[in-house]
């Protein structure tokens, strides 16, 4: 999911690291088969024979109705995904516009998937603080930075794969609590 004409490149078109790349990747996002676990990978030659036995004990036998949608999914029509994209798009840009106006929050557009990751350090509290807060006061949900690492301190991720209402909403209920 890629926005204002980006467009996505993969390690793996890189010759000189082909040997050295993991790619996982799945359905969940683009097909909106969240919740389905199928998934993809490739590995380097070498490795393979190990991530064959920790997959053989691990995760294998998908379903059948799950692999058959799986690859209905990537070889019938794609225009869901399209359909989809461009409302995410709208909703990045109503989602983005809005945090930047609650003080202490500034946000960039990103530039693909469906989530906004504002620096929150203007407000004077941490991620995990402020998420607290807001599922407890505002009874909004969002992610503290620090779930992806140390360095997503004073940021908190926003989904915005609901409705522009649900948004907006959302951010009435986040500048209410804190004001």
């Amino acid at each position: 999911m890629l926005y204002d004409g980006r467009e996505h490149t993969t390690l793996l078109s890189y010759p000189e690291l082909r040997e050295r790349v993991i790619l996982l990747d799945g359905w969940s996002k683009t097909y909106a088969m969240t919740g389905w676990r199928l998934g993809y990978s490739t590995w380097p030659k070498a490795i393979f024979p190990h991530a064959e036995k920790l997959a053989v004990n691990c995760h294998s036998c998908v379903n059948a109705p799950t692999q058959f949608a799986g690859l209905a999914a990537l070889t019938g029509p794609q225009d869901a995904v399209h359909a989809m994209v461009k409302a995410f798009d709208e909703r990045r840009r109503v989602i983005v516009g809005e945090l930047n106006q609650i003080p202490g929050f500034r946000c960039v557009e990103p530039g693909g998937a469906f989530y906004a990751f504002p620096n929150i350090e203007g407000t004077g509290m941490g991620s995990k603080p402020l998420q607290t807060k807001l599922l407890e006061e505002a009874g909004v949900a969002v992610i503290a930075g620090t779930s992806f690492g140390a360095f997503g301190e004073g940021y908190l991720r926003f989904s915005y794969a609901s409705s522009t209402e649900n948004i907006r909403e959302a951010i009435r209920r986040i500048r209410a609590c804190l004001s």
